[in-house]
């Protein structure tokens, strides 16, 4: 059974743009992202399918300067907002951990 964590307010988010989140403490700590796209919000672990490493490369910034796609900050690699697939890069043909995540009266929860 999953539980279901409060991250944000959808309006906390740019269209399209990315936040990032910690779920749990110390050594049990989960660390993860949202992002918004054309009005949908996506989630997934904060863990680089090649070193393991977390893809952000500043606070709540994980997308390609363009905004369409997420970016390894450490190696460069492109993955698609929708699915998470690597599309270039060191674990091309890789994906990243998915998560259930919904949006409920305003608020981002992700299921966990």
């Amino acid at each position: 059974m999953t539980d279901k964590h409060d991250i944000c307010s959808i309006d906390d988010i740019p269209d399209p743009g990315s936040k990032e989140f910690v779920i749990g403490e110390g050594q049990s700590a989960w660390y993860g992202f949202v992002v918004k796209k054309d009005g949908e919000v996506f989630a997934y672990a904060n863990t680089c399918p090649h070193t393991g490493a977390m893809l952000n490369w500043a606070p709540d910034r994980f997308l390609t300067k363009a905004g369409d796609r997420i970016m390894c900050g450490v190696h460069g690699a492109i993955f698609e907002i929708e699915t998470g697939y690597c599309e270039m890069g060191p674990c091309k043909g890789q994906s990243l951990r998915d998560m259930q995540v919904s949006v409920e009266g305003g608020r981002v929860m992700v299921h966990h």
